[in-house]
């Protein structure tokens, strides 16, 4: 067994590999929690993972099973608990050892510096995981929903992001990418026939088959709405003349005083946003400056940014009182609108079609607009497949455009050569998703989003 002197640890050290580096002979190690817990986890992953942590522990390990946990002391640091996996039964597919310590900063960096000076070299972010999705213990798609877990913020993200992290998304795009294979392999192997007129896949079928697939993929990219929505919040813009009460209604749906409320006309000059949670869906609220003619012009610049919010948002809650009306604004028609008439404590204004009645300084009618958001958004059931990625949708976009062309040359009988080109470059880019195709660059644009650990 080695000596070592507990002295204080340096900062972190780390040796500097290339962000698209994808050298899985190395061992890396990270912390896997955040400070300032009771319990601390460092992880580590390699073919040397086991040889490095047993040179630092009390205990010979070097045998060890997989699957299995041992008590002991890293000497002069702590006692700690070593779970054990073997390749490639463990979650990146290597040798893995997590070292449970506990929870001081001191003895984290101590047990990492001890690692490090057996070789062990610093994990970058995300690496655990794309050593996972390297060693195939999961598909690209299956990568990124483990960030999405790990930021999830209500049981709605996390449902979708778990959906995921389990193949559901994979599962889906893999049966289209067989229907795929399929109809190229019939057009192709009808070109190797070509000179004796055989005729391996029938027009008609065809169209049926590729039509399906579209379908699918259109349902997919038509989902991004809801679940970029739902992932990054609901957009909801608050509208109206000054004074009507649109901070005093951010402030009682947000429970706090988050916006300034005065008599003053035209106080809000600029755009405050905030999120709060209702039901299992994030609404991102965007109070914005009373919208009426001025000849201020900071008070304009901030009328514009009220117009622009509006176009952007999702969902409008239209205000007005006894005194003003609503503004006139473009509503599109993928938008929700809901009409509030404010400040109905004090002045019992009679309502029109569609409109609610609402005092936000005291709070009534809180409860009712609350439960009309939610029943703005559309539902999924809890096994409805949800777009939330952007980088998904781009490339389920592009494949919808390829699968259309094919459709149209099979309807236009062009010859199977060109329909084959069409459906190549369908499967490609349902590859970039699973990552059957996948760029270092690409790779390390995903995986730097990771926390280091993960």
């Amino acid at each position: 067994m080695k000596e070592y002197k507990a002295s204080p640890p340096a900062p972190l050290p780390h040796k500097e590999r290339g962000a698209n580096n994808n050298n899985l002979s190395t061992t890396i190690c990270a912390p896997a929690t955040a400070s300032g817990g009771a319990i601390g986890i460092i992880r580590v992953s390699g073919p040397d993972a086991v040889a490095f942590t047993n040179a630092i522990f009390s205990k010979d390990i070097s045998q060890a099973k997989g699957y299995t946990m041992h008590y002991g002391q890293i000497p002069g640091i702590d006692e700690v608990l070593v779970s054990v996996s073997r390749a490639p039964h463990s979650y990146t597919g290597e040798n893995t050892v997590e070292i449970s310590h506990h929870g001081s900063s001191f003895i984290k960096q101590a047990i990492i510096e001890r690692l490090l000076h057996e070789g062990c070299e610093m994990a970058r972010p995300g690496e655990f995981t794309q050593r996972a999705f390297l060693n195939g213990k999961m598909d690209l798609s299956q990568a990124e929903a483990v960030a999405d877990l790990i930021a999830s913020q209500n049981a709605a993200t996390h449902r979708i992001a778990l959906q995921q992290m389990r193949g559901g998304y994979s599962i889906k795009l893999s049966q289209l990418r067989d229907k795929l294979l399929e109809m190229t392999s019939l057009l192709e192997l009808e070109l190797d026939f070509s000179e004796e007129d055989v005729e391996f896949a029938e027009r008609e079928k065809l169209i049926l088959l590729a039509n399906d697939i579209k379908a699918e993929i259109t349902r997919l990219t038509d989902s991004f709405r809801l679940g970029n929505a739902i992932k990054n919040g609901v957009p909801v813009a608050i509208i109206g003349a000054p004074n009507v009460g649109k901070s005093t209604l951010l402030n009682a749906l947000l429970h706090e005083d988050k916006a300034i409320v005065s008599e003053i006309q035209g106080t809000t000059r600029d755009t405050v946003e905030d999120t709060i949670t209702i039901g299992d869906i994030t609404f991102r609220f965007i109070d914005t400056a009373g919208i009426r003619h001025t000849d201020d012009t900071i008070e304009r610049l901030g009328i514009e940014r009220s117009i622009k919010a509006a176009e952007k948002a999702q969902i409008i809650i239209l205000m007005r009182d006894n005194e003003s009306d609503y503004p006139a604004i473009t509503i599109r028609d993928d938008q929700t609108v809901i009409k509030i008439v404010n400040k109905q404590d004090t002045c019992n204004t009679p309502l029109g079609e569609n409109e609610r009645a609402l005092s936000a300084l005291n709070g009534i009618g809180i409860d009712a607009l609350e439960k009309q958001l939610l029943a703005a958004i559309p539902t999924a059931n809890n096994d409805e497949l949800l777009v939330t990625n952007l980088r998904h949708y781009e490339a389920l976009s592009r494949a919808k455009e390829d699968i259309t062309r094919s459709i149209e040359s099979l309807e236009l009988n062009i010859s199977g050569d060109i329909v084959s080109e069409d459906l190549r470059q369908c499967l490609f880019h349902l590859g970039e998703i699973l990552g059957n195709i996948t760029s270092d660059e690409v790779l390390g644009n995903i995986f730097k989003n990771f926390c280091i650990g993960k």
